[in-house]
């Protein structure tokens, strides 16, 4: 019996490689003759960069621009002349200084200066992860890293963030690095969003970084201001209606429309990275997961796109997760022959966050008892 384990993050309790550890102990302490793999898995946020790592890339580290003050230090993934960069290590929720949420102020100049950093190293194509960013500028930040100048009335740059976008009343891209000619950039990620309205960066990602909705009609105001402003300049694609636009706060839109950006899924971009669908071949029993099964990962998180790869290759496969707010209905047509959740073993929320790793190794426990069964009603 072979069983691969592919598991996404378990968000602020296990990483992924965490999660396959825990697992892989459960399982061996149940069946010792249990051949048990493991494989790094993504959707183009937080994690893309181990998940290179783990499969061979190198390590290299930059100090760029925070999110709202002063310098954080960002790590990326190098192999031959190819970067693999997580947007969130640079501009990301998890380094905000303190915590404390800027919806109206927070840049994404440390992506461009990343982006920057990868050039210099001297790879040409670059791989850029937009997951768990903070800021809603559109991807102004950026673009004035490698470059561009956005000016006011006065000629002055504008000030870091969205807000600012209003002050907005030249973009000059002709001093944009040189190297960006010859490089190809992949935007990785899920989000199929618009820049602006009712789906785009701000109504539906500004909640979640702070914006109240005064703030999200004031960004969705200055984002349109600022693609309107943009598309005019010579060699700029109109993509502010392209899926994908409205990622992490409208960088898709900038690497798309400027930076001549290919939008590929978060997850495809990962399973490719790892070999992921030569090592389902060869298993029995796949199993992958992430904290949270529910509808935001129907969208093409993770734990989907493994489920549809094992399918592809008629191995069964198993979803472990914190908690499911899917029906068994829901489960079974994402391809999952049985679910695990630590909710089902927790007395409660706040000990299954404590103790994940306790109960995710006894979930491997239950999934070895129940793998043979499981990997005979899997096979196509």
């Amino acid at each position: 019996m072979r069983i691969l384990i592919a598991s996404d993050k378990f968000k602020g309790s296990l990483t992924g490689s965490e999660v396959a550890s825990a697992l892989a102990e459960g399982i061996r302490n149940a069946d010792a003759g249990i051949h048990v793999d493991a494989v790094p898995v993504a959707d183009g946020g937080e994690g893309t960069v181990a998940a290179a790592l783990a499969v061979g890339h190198t390590a290299v580290n930059a100090t760029v621009t925070g999110p709202t003050s002063g310098s954080v230090t960002a790590q990326f993934a190098v192999k031959d002349d190819r970067a693999i960069i997580e947007m969130a290590a640079a501009s990301g929720l998890d380094v905000l200084p303190g915590g404390i949420l800027a919806p109206l102020t927070a840049t994404s100049r440390g992506t461009g200066d990343l982006i920057r950093a990868a050039l210099d190293h001297g790879c040409t194509t670059i791989v850029l992860g937009v997951g768990g960013s903070a800021c809603t500028d559109g991807g102004a930040g950026m673009l004035q890293a490698l470059g561009a100048r956005l000016t006011d009335v006065d000629g002055r740059e504008v000030a870091p963030g969205g807000a600012a976008l209003a002050d907005l009343a030249s973009i000059d891209l002709s001093d944009l690095d040189g190297r960006l000619e010859e490089a190809t950039v992949v935007l990785a990620g899920d989000v199929d969003n618009p820049l602006l309205g009712e789906r785009g960066a701000a109504a539906v990602f500004g909640p979640q970084k702070g914006a109240n909705p005064q703030d999200v009609a004031l960004l969705d105001a200055t984002l349109g201001h600022y693609a309107a402003l943009l598309a005019q300049q010579p060699g700029v694609r109109d993509v502010a209606d392209a899926p994908g636009a409205g990622a992490a706060g409208g960088v898709g839109y900038a690497a798309m429309a400027v930076l001549g950006a290919e939008r590929r899924p978060g997850v495809e971009v990962v399973q490719q990275l790892t070999g992921l669908a030569e090592r389902v071949a060869s298993a029995d029993l796949v199993v992958t997961g992430e904290g949270s099964l529910d509808e935001q990962s129907l969208g093409g998180k993770a734990p989907i796109g493994v489920a549809q790869t094992a399918q592809d290759a008629g191995v069964a496969v198993v979803a472990v997760c914190g908690r499911t707010l899917l029906t068994p209905e829901q489960l079974r047509a994402a391809g999952f022959a049985r679910t695990y959740a630590i909710t089902d073993l927790a007395p409660d929320v706040s000990t299954a966050i404590a103790e994940a790793a306790r109960f995710v190794t006894e979930i491997g426990t239950r999934i070895a008892a129940d793998a043979a069964d499981i990997a005979q009603g899997g096979h196509s």
